[in-house]
């Protein structure tokens, strides 16, 4: 998970370049089509940067469990642990619901027709 969420950080950070490129200005269709996908990533990113700022907040947790002798320190360490244990698998729940595939079908427009019911008994 941590790789294919690291490809899509680096996807990300190419197309922010593209995005800059006055290339990409001149041609409205590549511009409008990079701009939806940066938008797209945008919120992966942004759990991905969440994800791993939570890790690196468990294993500093971790460290001070081995590492610090006074109880205090290390009773407040467990706390933080288990309270970011939690967070983790919350967060690790949100990032597998964002990485499904969307369904290309979704950004298009429908139309519904409602016809009033003729006929039968009222």
């Amino acid at each position: 998970m941590l790789n294919k969420l690291e490809a899509i950080k680096q996807r990300w950070e190419d197309v922010g370049i593209a995005l800059g490129d006055p290339a990409a200005v001149s041609d409205m269709k590549r511009f409008a089509k990079l701009n939806k996908e940066y938008r797209d990533l945008t919120p992966v990113v942004e759990c991905y940067k969440k994800y791993k700022n939570l890790i690196g907040n468990i294993e500093n947790a971790r460290d001070i469990l081995k590492t610090e002798k006074d109880p205090e320190m290390r009773e407040m360490a467990l706390e933080e642990l288990e309270t970011l244990e939690v967070d983790k698998k919350a967060l690790e729940e949100e990032v597998r619901v964002m990485l499904i595939p969307k369904d290309p079908e979704d950004d298009k427009n429908c139309v519904v027709e409602i016809r009033a019911g003729t006929g039968g008994d009222e």
